[in-house]
């Protein structure tokens, strides 16, 4: 009898290539030479490649160090991999859960994200998450009514929210039209919103790579700096407040506490005066190097403390982070956030970026389906209703780079201006 981890949800013949790939490792390579996967190297993670295009603002110099959703995805994969290894996971699953965790991310990031979300109500909403599922199982191109047809434990490592939207809750992890597939998905898991081990792995290697990484890259654009902070108590508390309001359960007054230590560790006092010389690179390097190695030790070690030894895979165990960990995590995300995401002057972009997709998806849904690509069509004239035609329209949009998106209003506008501010 097949092993349920490894069923698919449609069933498909024997492919014997002589290799004896396990079914996990055709899971990565499907993930890995997918058109999804492509497109995320002109996506946003924190600087927008059309904004750097457009605005002149070079981000250090040039975009060499500009990390894309692509880098992203490839570090996620990395860290999941050797985390879920040293726990006993399939390395194969929580690898191609790093690498496919953002596959449904749309044109500018999370701002894309909201900009999508308000204008697709009544399709039920947009979250990237849900879309990731979507673009896994039904959008890209392998399998007619499977998308990539991955095995069940790849998709459920890949599901970071398993439940469908709920008031007051803006994230989750599947549509009400894709509830079949999750259905099948999740059918094996324990009653409630557990999620397996492989996924807990893949999101707490999101959250390290994200919270290192994009304070790496702004120390590189130059936009963070670490005197203010150590000279300046308002604004200890200020980022402090911050970080509790958007990433952490903790109060300000704890997350001082940590604050306070994480500035004096020896591996980010370095970067107070960072000035982007070759001896300041490496201190950089290192400063990521430290950190994303302590964060992922620190899991593992927690974890095989209250689980015990032996292989942890599934549902044999949930990740444990410790509490000062995670909000010396959160803390990075919010410096990020604070000096890079909502930098002086990215507003008047920001707003812009949804307006495009605002406008995108107004004009597509006039055309549609003759301006609609040859991949959305059909699917839009197989629609039952208008919700669900206009949720094809969102898949459309939201299947775009950040240049295509910009490129496509630029046509569909007649050549009318898409610079920042207008």
């Amino acid at each position: 009898m097949e092993d349920p981890d490894a069923e698919r949800f449609l069933a498909e013949p024997a492919k014997d290539t002589g290799s004896q790939r396990s079914p996990y490792q055709r899971d990565r390579a499907r993930v890995l030479h997918s058109a999804g996967f492509r497109r995320l190297a002109t996506k946003t993670q924190v600087h927008s490649a059309a904004w750097v295009a457009s605005s002149g603002d070079p981000a250090g110099g040039g975009d060499a160090f500009l990390r894309t959703r692509l880098t992203h995805s490839l570090e996620v994969a990395q860290i999941a991999r050797e985390m879920g290894h040293r726990l006993g996971c399939d390395p194969d699953v929580v690898d191609t859960a790093g690498l496919a965790h953002d596959l449904g991310h749309p044109p500018f990031g999370h701002n894309g994200e909201d900009a999508l979300d308000a204008v697709a109500q009544p399709c039920g909403g947009f979250e990237g998450n849900a879309q990731t599922l979507r673009v896994l199982t039904r959008l890209e191109a392998k399998l007619p009514g499977a998308g990539l047809n991955l095995t069940r434990a790849s998709l459920d490592a890949t599901c970071k929210y398993p439940w469908f939207r709920r008031p007051g809750k803006r994230k989750f992890g599947a549509y009400a039209d894709d509830a079949g597939v999750f259905g099948w998905l999740r059918a094996p898991a324990p009653p409630g919103d557990r999620r397996c081990l492989e996924a807990q792995v893949m999101d707490w290697a999101d959250d390290v790579a994200y919270s290192v990484h994009d304070v790496e890259d702004g120390f590189h654009g130059g936009y963070i700096g670490l005197a203010g902070l150590h000279a300046d108590p308002a604004e200890r508390a200020a980022l402090c407040a911050d970080v509790a309001a958007a990433y952490s359960p903790e109060s300000p007054a704890d997350l001082a506490a940590v604050l306070s230590d994480l500035l004096a560790d020896p591996v980010l006092a370095p970067l107070s005066g960072y000035d982007a010389s070759h001896a300041a690179q490496i201190a950089l390097k290192r400063f990521t190097s430290v950190l994303t190695g302590r964060f992922v030790a620190a899991a593992v070690t927690a974890t095989r403390a209250a689980a015990g030894g032996g292989p942890l895979r599934r549902y044999a165990a949930d990740l444990v982070v410790p509490r000062e960990v995670r909000a010396q995590c959160a803390l990075l995300k919010g410096i990020a956030l604070r000096y890079v995401m909502r930098r002086r002057g990215v507003e008047p972009w920001y707003a812009r970026q949804r307006e495009i997709l605002t406008e995108l998806v107004g004009w597509l849904s006039d055309r549609a389906p003759d301006g609609l690509d040859p991949v959305f069509g059909p699917m839009w004239k197989a629609a039952p209703d208008d919700p669900a035609r206009l949720r094809v329209v969102v898949d459309q949009v939201a299947s775009l780079t950040d240049p295509a998106a910009v490129a496509w209003h630029r046509r569909l506008a007649g050549g009318r201006g898409d610079e920042p501010g207008r």
